[in-house]
């Protein structure tokens, strides 16, 4: 009779830093980091301030936790997209990070470009290393397995390619580019790195 109990406890937990998290990136937009509080949040979350306090000691783990959260989520995405292009020609696989990669960081634009500002006064590192290896492997793995190309330094195009895609999607938040023209950035990056990844892969041998 003990497990249902213990069941229900677990799902509440999640239900609480659930709503922990929600709240917190509502503070965060509506006043910024510098005016996040602990305190702000477990009004707003609907929870006292002890229990705020079982989950987050201070609003340093309480940010840092937030953005774990959404690193794990978006690392899963990479993934998940990279997985189902094993096989594909590269054009596709491009197409197919790019989208994934956009379409996770626009669901919410406001979240993240929050999410930015306030990681900048973190020491996130570790954070971003556990990130960067999972959607390393997960690219690498995938061009590896490309249908119309190989190449020579795998491990470097493949981190070159993600350092490109990551890097302008964030570029085009923090400049808050209007949807019309980000829409055309995104096109122009595919284009990018399809011209690269051509470049770089390895060509047949001339016969004779």
């Amino acid at each position: 009779m003990k497990v249902p109990f213990a069941v229900d406890g677990v799902a509440r937990s999640r239900v609480t830093i659930d709503a922990i998290f929600e709240a917190t990136i509502q503070v965060l937009l509506a006043e910024g980091l510098p005016r996040l509080t602990t305190t702000r949040v477990a009004e707003r979350a609907g929870v006292s301030v002890g229990t705020m306090y079982q989950y987050f000691p201070h609003k340093q783990a309480l940010v840092y936790a937030l953005n774990e959260r959404y690193l794990l989520a978006l690392a899963e995405r990479v993934e998940a997209a990279c997985r189902a292009q094993h096989g594909a020609p590269v054009q596709r696989m491009v197409e197919a990070l790019v989208t994934t990669y956009w379409e996770a960081k626009s669901e919410r634009p406001e979240v993240t470009r929050v999410l930015y500002q306030a990681v900048a006064e973190l020491d996130n590192r570790a954070l971003i290393e556990a990130f960067g290896r999972r959607v390393d492997a997960a690219s690498a793995a995938m061009l590896s397995s490309a249908a119309d190309a190989a190449f020579d330094d795998l491990e470097s195009v493949s981190l070159t390619l993600l350092s490109t895609v990551f890097g302008t999607v964030r570029n085009v938040f923090e400049r808050e580019l209007p949807p019309v023209q980000a829409n055309r950035v995104m096109g122009q990056l595919v284009l990018m790195c399809l011209a690269y990844l051509d470049a770089l892969k390895l060509r047949p041998a001339a016969a004779g």
